[in-house]
């Protein structure tokens, strides 16, 4: 058996199956999961590879901890989205922050995450009960939360679907327009934005919008097992934020395993037609 997931001009990434674990409808999507030979579980929603069980720092540690270690101290955080529960798991290893809210609009992911898949170290049974401390989990529309809570949160983190279909939604201005008003007055926003290479026009798309919103936008990349890498993300800034700067003596609580903060310059090598494309002024 194989899973192979399709990009555009006929590009597929592919994993050997051994075994089915489930497949079921919620009312957003079709989330499946399968235990792959040589990479531990696979979660796939709507036929696209979310992240495989060894090999899922690769996207979550990018996602998380460069925006954390630029701002000078993040003490209130969102993720919108994350239902596996790896990105929340990776905020709270930040002993700076006091609350991290994680907004999930699929609760059969959450489930789904938390019976099978596991990554989470019993972090979401934990915000099921009400027993974290410092976050909690709400069951809705992160785009409605978020519209809800001006200059409530130091970082915003957005870990959802490719930047195509009812997604792209999340990469709009008008999103990125409620997302600033969401900072404090020093904040920062990351989204992952798609492949470089196969999602250039949405990347590029997504870019010029957050540059018409944010104080600064930054890009970066990073390979991401079981995506077709390089894989890019996108950072808004508010206020003076550099993003090119990490502490890193808070890097060195954390003990990573991909992101490498002692080289944070390395995640700006992007190529170069790509880079040109987006340092392009964009036609009005």
């Amino acid at each position: 058996m194989e899973f192979i997931e399709w990009y555009p001009r006929g590009y597929g990434v592919g994993f050997k199956i051994t075994s089915k674990i489930l497949e079921v409808q919620s009312e957003y999507q079709k989330i499946e999961l399968y235990e792959t030979e040589g990479f531990g579980k696979l979660l796939v929603l709507d036929g696209t590879v979310q992240l495989v069980e060894d090999g899922e720092k690769s996207y979550h540690e990018p996602l998380v901890h460069p925006v954390m270690l630029a701002h000078p101290g993040p003490r209130r955080v969102l993720v919108i989205g994350g239902g596996d529960g790896g990105t929340l798991r990776e905020v709270l290893r930040h002993k700076s922050v006091e609350h991290a809210t994680m907004v999930e609009i699929d609760k059969k992911v959450v489930e789904v995450s938390m019976e099978h898949l596991k990554i989470d170290e019993g972090l979401l049974e934990r915000l099921f009960r009400k027993e974290e401390p410092r976050a909690e989990l709400i069951i809705g529309d992160g785009v409605e939360y978020m519209k809800a809570h001006k200059e409530h949160f130091d970082v915003i983190i957005v870990d959802s679907t490719d930047p195509v279909g009812p997604a792209k939604l999340l990469f709009s201005e008008e999103f990125y327009r409620n997302a600033y008003e969401a900072l404090n007055k020093k904040g920062i926003y990351i989204t992952q934005s798609g492949s470089v290479y196969l999602f250039t026009d949405e990347l590029l798309e997504a870019y010029n919008n957050m540059k018409r919103v944010f104080d600064k936008v930054y890009y970066f990349s990073f390979p991401v097992i079981g995506y077709a890498s390089p894989w890019s993300f996108l950072v808004g800034v508010k206020g003076d934020i550099d993003f090119t700067k990490i502490d890193i003596e808070r890097a060195k609580e954390l003990e990573l395993e991909y992101y490498d903060p002692e080289r944070h310059e390395t995640l700006f090598q992007i190529p170069k037609y790509v880079r040109e494309l987006l340092e392009k002024e964009p036609k009005s």
